[in-house]
């Protein structure tokens, strides 16, 4: 519990040895520590920089009680199979983890032809759907701070690159209740997105349909945004949040 409440405060990773010289444990021990973890999914390796992380299963336990007591994915498996019955693409579950987007669970779309999105990928919040759907409803304080370091780095022709777009995207998130990426992280990719709230009113997670763009035409984008805000609202009710999200 020490490495992982350790690792916790370093983000950006540890090494083993700066791990045992930190918190006063022997090499052996936190090498076998380690290795248990990264076995398990607690921990993620680089083996170029030979640092450990946080893995996706310790950000999956922190996400686990909520509402009745069932896990956030548990709370939202129903939907988020029934939204993809309805539209037939790809649809998953992300979380905000250290100022990026971090999908939780996906469940994968009908077509031979689909956009993969597996548990534990990271999006950039400027760049996804999901991301902007979650930081469009922090407050105002949070939001600053998560935006001041930020590199808006340009993934496609169409990322946003400048944080004044940025907050006037993320004010048309607020308004509409739902968010998009066009092709913005991925070139051919489309994302909509809603958010989730839990029972204190904050956007907890989002839900998101991902297609390529053939599918996903501009003209139907405000349809589908209604429908991903439905369904991300019956998982908000769920966990005893408000639903927030405007009809339009």
């Amino acid at each position: 519990m020490a490495v992982l409440e350790y690792l916790d405060q370093h983000p950006a990773g540890r090494t083993m040895i700066e791990t045992a010289r930190d918190l006063g444990l022997s090499k052996n021990a936190v090498f076998r520590i380690t290795l248990t973890l990264v076995r398990r999914g607690y921990l993620e390796r680089d083996n170029a920089s030979k640092r450990f992380r946080l893995g996706h299963k310790t950000l999956m336990l922190g996400y686990g009680a909520l509402g009745d007591g069932r896990s956030l994915v548990e709370q939202a498996s129903e939907q988020m199979r029934a939204l993809r019955e309805a539209t037939g693409e790809t649809v998953c579950l992300s979380v905000l983890a250290d100022r990026e987007g971090f999908v939780l669970e996906s469940v994968p779309g009908k077509h031979l032809f689909r956009c993969a999105v597996d548990p534990g990928m990271r999006q950039p919040v400027h760049a996804s759907a999901s991301g902007k759907a979650i930081i469009a409803h922090l407050p105002p304080g949070e939001l600053d701070a998560l935006l001041q370091p930020l590199r808006l780095v340009r993934l496609t022709s169409n990322t946003i690159t400048r944080k004044a777009q940025l907050r006037l995207e993320l004010r048309r998130v607020r308004e509409c209740g739902y968010a998009l990426d066009r092709c913005e992280h991925i070139d051919g990719a489309m994302c909509v997105a809603a958010p989730i709230f839990d029972r204190r009113g904050s956007a907890a997670a989002s839900l998101t349909v991902t297609a390529p763009a053939g599918r996903m035409p501009r003209a139907k984008l405000s349809g589908l945004g209604r429908m991903v805000r439905q369904h991300a609202d019956e998982i908000s009710a769920r966990l005893g949040g408000p639903v927030k999200a405007k009809s339009s």
